[in-house]
Parts: structure tokens; sequence; C-alpha cells
């Protein structure tokens, strides 16, 4: 996961936790086909490490997380270009949200369209003070493509859903905090440093149970509360075979601090 190994994201080891950046900041940070290719690379490694315990991922400079996909990219595209790309969005999408390790979006300034559609693929969104949201695809003849008409009304009330998918306004950052869409808002300066020590809490815990937990969390949205609960309790009983379980609880009577091997 070397820097050398991608062109345009900066990959950083900060202990258990894996800062990952998108680096073409004089396009603002916007989705190719290459960004694609090599989040979902990333993406793909993430998932067999151990070494990893969590990723916050950011966009390189103070004005965009990612400002969008790359429109003049699209300008030209036919329909079953179109439905490639799309295909290649969703399969970044849904690669980093299924990953092991919880991922938090530090968005640094703009996420629109696709940007705000990999912001929303992430578990946590921590927002700097000048980030702006957005799906403003309507407003060029088009939808959102990598997801966000379907993860968007999974995280904010429906109504709001519809009023920024359909009217294709930006929200503030400080919009974006009360309809909960983001989790905290902050000064620029203190954004990754919040959005890593958030990210060294996590990865402090037990691994398993945090991978576990995620994936308890994701189907929360996707099936029925029955399903749900029916999958909490499967996931729960499989913990007690892990060691992590073991020396958790063993600890917490001892009052010492734990020490996790993620298995």
């Amino acid at each position: 996961m070397m820097n050398s190994q991608f062109e345009t994201l900066l990959v950083e080891s900060d202990g258990p936790v894996l800062v990952v950046t998108i680096n073409r900041p004089k396009a603002l940070n916007a989705l190719n086909q290459q960004v694609l290719t090599e989040l979902l690379r990333l993406s793909d490694a993430l998932k067999d490490s151990s070494l990893v315990r969590a990723v916050v991922l950011t966009g390189a400079g103070e004005k965009a997380f990612v400002a969008g996909a790359d429109i003049a990219a699209m300008a030209a595209m036919q329909p079953a270009e179109a439905l490639g790309f799309a295909e290649l969005g969703h399969r970044v999408m849904d690669s980093l949200e299924s990953l092991p390790q919880p991922v938090i979006a530090a968005v640094n300034g703009f996420a629109l369209g696709g940007g705000m559609e990999l912001a929303m693929s992430c578990d946590i969104l921590l927002a700097a003070e000048n980030a702006r949201f957005g799906q403003p695809e309507v407003n060029i003849g088009v939808m959102p493509g990598f997801g966000g008409s379907q993860r968007l009304p999974r995280r904010v009330p429906f109504g709001m859903a519809a009023e920024i998918l359909l009217s294709g306004d930006n929200l503030t950052a400080a919009e974006a905090l009360r309809i909960g869409l983001v989790n905290r808002v902050l000064p620029q300066s203190e954004l990754l440093t919040e959005s890593k020590k958030l990210a060294h809490k996590i990865a402090s815990r037990a691994p398993v149970a945090v991978a576990k937990t995620k994936q308890a969390l994701h189907t929360s949205r996707q099936g029925s509360l029955a399903d749900g609960n029916a999958q909490e309790r499967q996931l729960f009983s499989e913990l007690f075979a892990t060691a992590d379980q073991k020396e958790g609880m063993r600890a917490f009577l001892d009052k010492r601090p734990p020490s996790y091997q993620g298995k």
C-alpha cells in the first residue's frame, strides 16, 4: 500500500490507522476512471489486512474532498459507456462500505455528486466548517450514478433526501449537521487531527468485534428488523470463539487495558 503504487492517492500509515488522500487538487480531486480504479485496488488490498484497523479518507488541499465525478470525461459518454462508469463507481462505493475496517470521511471542502456519494460510502462523516455537500446532477441533465439516490435516504429523512436530490442545491456543513448527514463540524485546522483521533479510538477496540458490528450496522439499513436481529444474534455468538473476546473480558475483570490480536 505504498504511495508508489498509486498516482492519484496518497496513502500514509499512522500505526493501525491508514490515512488515504485523494490527490488531484488541481481538478478538485474529481473522480475519474483512474481514481476509481485505484480506490478499488486499495479497497481490495485492505479487505485482508490485519495491520489496518481503521481508515480515514480525505482530499488534498483545503478546497475539496471530492468535487464530483469528471464531467469532462462524462460529457461524451454514450449510454453503454455511462453504464460501465456507473458500475465501476458502484463497485468502489460497495467495496469501501463492506470493508471490515470502519472508514471515516474527513470532508475538507466540496463533496458534490460523486464526492458526496463517496463520503456516504464511509461509515462516519466529519466535516470542516467550509465543507459543502450536494447531489447537483439534475442541474446537468443526469442523476446520481454512484448510489446517491439510495444511500442518501438511508442517512437522512426521506423528505430532506428528496429536496437535496431533486433541487440539486448544495448544503453547508451546518445544514448537513442539522439533518444528521455528518457527525461533527470542525475547524479546517482540526479536521484531520480529530478524524485520526476517532480512528485511533476505534482501532483500539477488538478488531473482530468492530468488523462484525459494522457488518450488523449495514444489515440494519437493508432488511427487516427480524432479519437484522437474527444476524446480530449469530455474529454475537461467533465472537465467543475469538481470542479477543477472552482477552477483552479477562482484562475487564482484571481491571487492566486489553491487548487485542485481531483473532
